[in-house]
């Protein structure tokens, strides 16, 4: 059964760092694009940063830009996303995704077939 499983999430003050884990299990992450996401109460899931599923393509939203990185390690089957330089505004739930392919989709989470259940991310003093 194909699953992903985000991980790390937490309280952390402003100006805080944490790492999310994006583990898969029933596929081989490796021949595909993971994505994450967020969704913070009242407002739509936006995508906040993809890679390619060699890693050589990273790309980011505007807001995360500088502040967050992704990276992945195949032979572990596992996403991250560093978040350093919190702000309140990235309180929201994080969920990573997979499109089915190993390139990102140009479009938001409609393209996406897999995803996690969320890990919780609050940012408060």
């Amino acid at each position: 059964q194909l699953q992903l499983v985000e991980s790390g999430g937490g309280l952390v003050q402003p100006g805080g760092s944490l790492r999310l884990s994006c583990a898969a299990s029933g596929f081989t992450l490796a021949y595909y694009a993971i994505g994450w996401f967020r969704q913070a109460p009242g407002k739509e899931r936006e995508g906040v940063s993809c890679i390619s599923s060699g890693g050589g393509i990273a790309n980011y939203a505007d807001s995360v830009k500088g502040r967050f990185t992704i990276s992945r390690d195949n032979a572990k089957n596992t996403v991250y996303l560093r978040m350093n330089s919190l702000k309140p505004e990235d309180t929201a739930v994080y969920y990573c995704a997979a499109p089915g392919f190993s390139s990102c989709p140009k479009g938001g989470p409609d393209e996406y077939d897999y995803w996690g259940q969320g890990t919780q991310v609050t940012v408060a003093s």
